[in-house]
């Protein structure tokens, strides 16, 4: 694939979604002022929201952003755990190495030099507002660490293969001369080289230019046939028509997470902006009129005579109107405010008030607060608040811990294994080797669904303390051992501090072995002394 069709193909998907940026623009006037750059330019300085009469549909968008971040990635808690997707294929040496490589995995992300954290908080808004935001996953410059970043989606452009997956992504790129020779060096055109040298020096021009990630097997240039790599990655020149650089990667550098998708289309959609857009054009015209009433019933508009006032109107504090002194005060005053209905104010602020329910509500901000459990509630009660939490709350979190965590957790465990970031191969436990890792994540709602297991286990122990008077054997009806390994893992006890089930039965077997020879020792002893009483009886009956 040349440099011309590789342009071409990427005007064609920047071209298909030209509506649906001016989409992005109206919701990000209303919810994301910060971002709402998408059709227009904005110089430094610029007030983000003087178009706006109220704030509260920011407010909403501001606190479902940082909601999800601290709902899906806790920094109190290790939120994500390394495990194989066949959980019964762990033994101890496997599950002791996955926590020991989440815990460096842990680290390497929260370095203050990745950005990991302000790249997922950038995500996070462009989550709440537009349903999808565009992250990187890539070493550093230097190659010590890792580097994330989040990109605007107005210069983000991709597509699916036939499975639903992105595999194509083209982003729009402009460098300075300055910055390009610094990052790829001799690799640049001429022409951006001419700009660093002679006369007409213009080291701070900004070059059109774009990076493509696609199939390394869709790509016919240099790079086909060369290693295993399943992606290109292209640097690509778009003012002077040059490919700086196309090198092979084996994972997808590119991270995109799409809360709610809709059949037909690569893109996504906010939910809670889809339904909150009419609430917050209404709130907007409500509060302008509210505003208005207020400013009238405040400060009135007034009634003059026109030849009797003689000078202009002051109804400010201290002001001074001059009224011509020949004027006959029988005939009217001269100066009056004019008479309004006020009873409508205390409606339009019912309807304000409503309005910003329906926001609120729209943005899920009414169900996102864990159920509180009062010291009088049974186990009863307690389980089915939290199963009602879990079905108002499942709709969030579920395609995104798996779109966002899961995509941004197996794109870092990818680039660090390449990277040597675990050691070597062979230091890998054996049940690993070959395994498919995958993630379990840590959130308020998993919390809540593991939670049950300890909740379901108390309640068979209360059902089975009831039975038990009327029949004796029920006990045998329940594996305790398993269910109590359960009930810890779901507590979130550590592999270390947990026996491996074959350290637990040669333990539970040596107990038993040991009781056995207390009992033999007992009915040796308790033999010994019948021998003894039977030969003294003996003796007695002899004698």
């Amino acid at each position: 694939m040349d440099v011309k069709a590789l342009i071409e193909h990427g005007d064609k998907l920047f071209s298909k979604r030209t509506t649906l940026v001016s989409m992005w623009q109206e919701v990000a006037d209303h919810f994301y002022a910060e971002r709402a750059d998408f059709t227009v330019s904005r110089t430094l300085g610029d007030e983000f929201a003087e178009h706006l009469s109220t704030s509260y549909p920011l407010l909403v968008r501001r606190d479902l952003g940082n909601a999800l971040g601290t709902m899906m990635r806790p920094t109190s808690i290790d939120w994500f755990h390394m495990r194989t997707m066949d959980d019964d294929g762990e033994d101890q040496p496997g599950k002791e190495w996955l926590e020991w490589a989440t815990q460096r995995m842990k680290r390497a992300m929260y370095d203050r030099r990745s950005l990991f954290t302000r790249a997922s908080k950038e995500g996070d808004h462009d989550l709440a507002a537009f349903g999808q935001c565009v992250k990187t996953v890539e070493l550093n410059k230097d190659a010590t660490g890792l580097l994330y970043r989040c990109w605007h989606l107005r210069d983000v452009a991709w597509c699916e293969n036939e499975e639903g997956k992105i595999d194509t992504v083209h982003r729009k790129w402009k460098p300075t001369a300055r910055d390009l020779v610094q990052t790829f060096g001799s690799k640049v055109s001429d022409k951006v080289k001419e700009l660093l040298i002679g006369a007409n020096k213009q080291p701070y021009r900004e070059i059109n230019c774009r990076h493509i990630v696609m199939p390394a097997d869709q790509y016919a240039g240099e790079y086909l046939g060369k290693g295993k790599a399943k992606y290109v990655s292209i640097y690509l020149d778009v003012e002077n028509q040059h490919i700086i650089e196309a090198v092979g990667q084996t994972y997808m550098m590119y991270v995109i997470p799409r809360w709610q998708t809709v059949s037909g289309s690569q893109y996504a959609y906010s939910p809670a902006t889809v339904a909150a857009l009419p609430e917050a054009r209404l709130l907007q015209a409500m509060t302008r009129t509210i505003l208005e009433a207020g400013e009238k019933a405040t400060n009135p508009p007034m009634v003059a005579v026109q030849e009797a006032i003689r000078s202009d109107i002051s109804i400010y504090a201290g002001g001074i109107t001059w009224v011509d002194s020949e004027y006959d005060e029988r005939l009217g005053e001269v100066l009056r405010p004019l008479t309004q209905d006020k009873s409508g104010l205390p409606l339009g602020l019912d309807m304000q008030q409503n309005a910003m329910a329906l926001l609120k509500e729209a943005f899920f901000l009414n169900t996102l607060t864990l159920p509180q459990n009062g010291p009088e509630m049974t186990a009863y009660e307690v389980g089915q608040r939290i199963q009602e939490y879990i079905r108002q709350a499942s709709p969030i979190f579920e395609p995104l811990e798996d779109e966002d965590n899961g995509q941004m957790c197996e794109a870092t465990f990818d680039l660090m294994l390449r990277a040597g970031a675990f050691g070597r191969p062979e230091e890998i436990p054996q049940s690993l080797r070959g395994a498919d890792i995958g993630f379990r994540f840590e959130s308020p709602l998993h919390d809540a669904i593991e939670k049950q297991k300890g909740q379901k286990m108390m309640e068979a122990i209360g059902l089975l303390g009831q039975v038990l008077p009327v029949d004796p054997t029920a006990a045998a009806q329940i594996d305790f051992k398993t269910a109590f390994r359960d009930a810890l893992s779901s507590v979130g006890m550590p592999a270390k501090w947990l026996r491996s089930e074959d350290e637990a039965d040669a333990i539970v077997e040596g107990q038993q072995e040991q009781q056995q020879a207390q009992a033999l020792l007992e009915d040796l002893s308790a033999g010994a002394q019948v021998a003894t009483q039977v030969g003294e009886a003996n003796q007695a009956m002899a004698a």
